[in-house]
């Protein structure tokens, strides 16, 4: 069960992410590859010493087994946001679903979405919740 003090830093985790992702998006704009925005990105969260692990393998465990490169996110913030960079026409639903699954898979909460490919970043960003974190305040 998530108390108080760890959503408002969730919260704060996740404005940090957003405040980042919109300084790197008003310099560059949109029109450009996933890789140079998750670079740039990756630097701004250094400039604000916003601890972060980019193109990280994250493990799975499968019928007891564990796979050490289950699947890779491509950036881990504060040891608690999975955020997947798109540099996309739109979002589609397997964008969300793919985020779920890591979400689930990594047991975090909270996920973002962002893609860069948008006229104005808050139009390109999804915050999602894991179905975990949904139900666990019933």
């Amino acid at each position: 069960m998530l108390h108080l003090d760890k959503e408002g830093g969730i919260n704060q985790i996740t404005n940090k992410i957003i405040g980042a992702a919109i300084e790197v998006h008003r310099n560059l704009g949109p029109g450009l590859f996933e890789t140079v925005y998750e670079q740039c990105l990756c630097y701004e969260f250094e400039l604000r010493n916003v601890d972060f692990k980019r193109q990280m393998y994250m493990p799975i465990v499968y019928k007891g087994k564990t796979f050490e490169n289950g699947f890779r996110a491509d950036l881990l913030v504060e040891g608690q946001v999975i955020v997947e960079l798109k540099a996309v026409n739109s979002l589609l639903p397997v964008h969300e679903t793919q985020i779920l699954n890591y979400l689930r898979l990594a047991k975090l909460d909270i996920g973002l979405i962002i893609n860069f490919n948008v006229p104005v970043l808050k139009e390109g960003i999804k915050r999602v919740i894991s179905a975990r974190r949904e139900n666990c305040c019933e």
